[in-house]
């Protein structure tokens, strides 16, 4: 049953394809609405490149990727259909589906932002943009330490680590307000000389 490790190898490969293309396409939706402040004509280029730039990620990487994950997971499961005995795994595919819930609400800010309907702020889709982490970093553990993991330590660690998530984004807001402000008042502190 050597053919089960390229099954296998090409599931791993689609899956880090896949969350490539979630951790790029928030990161495109920040720079999309970032640019909403910018003056004519840079507003409409970057936001025009942007729109190009996640679609061809979207439909080119991130879903194709997702799609080709499911698949040989699939596969996977109907070769080996002891693993859905296995508590971990039901939980695994919990975070999985979880996955695709958050690709939906991507899905629908990617459909906003194609029309040029911005709903969201930079800061508010920064904190989106932690979702698939968490999940990534909970689907990773769970596989690597399966039964081995005590579940009440593991849900206290996945809240540590959001809550830590959540803090750097708050420092990195405040550090880029503050850098702004000091940027704007040398600018215009020198205009005024």
């Amino acid at each position: 049953m050597h053919y089960l490790y390229y099954i296998k190898a090409l599931h791993i490969i689609f899956v880090i394809t896949w969350f490539a293309g979630l951790f790029y396409i928030v990161r495109l939706f920040v720079y999309h609405v970032e640019a909403e402040k910018k003056e004519e004509p840079a507003k409409r280029i970057l936001q025009n490149q942007y729109k190009i730039m996640s679609k061809r990620l979207w439909y080119i990487i991130t879903w194709p990727s997702a799609i080709l994950a499911s698949f040989f997971a699939f596969v996977m499961l109907y070769l080996l259909p002891e693993f859905l005995t296995q508590p971990w795994m039901w939980i695994k595919l919990s975070f999985v589906f979880l996955l695709y819930l958050y690709q939906w609400g991507c899905q629908i800010i990617y459909r906003q932002l194609q029309n040029d309907i911005v709903k969201y702020s930079a800061s508010q889709l920064r904190i989106w943009n932690e979702g698939a982490t968490i999940i990534l970093f909970s689907v990773v553990f769970l596989v690597e330490l399966q039964n081995g993991i005590n579940w009440i330590w593991g849900l206290c660690g996945l809240f540590i680590f959001a809550f830590v998530l959540l803090f750097f984004i708050k420092l990195y807001k405040r550090t880029r307000a503050k850098k702004n402000w000091d940027t704007s008042g040398k600018e215009s502190n020198s205009s005024s000389q």
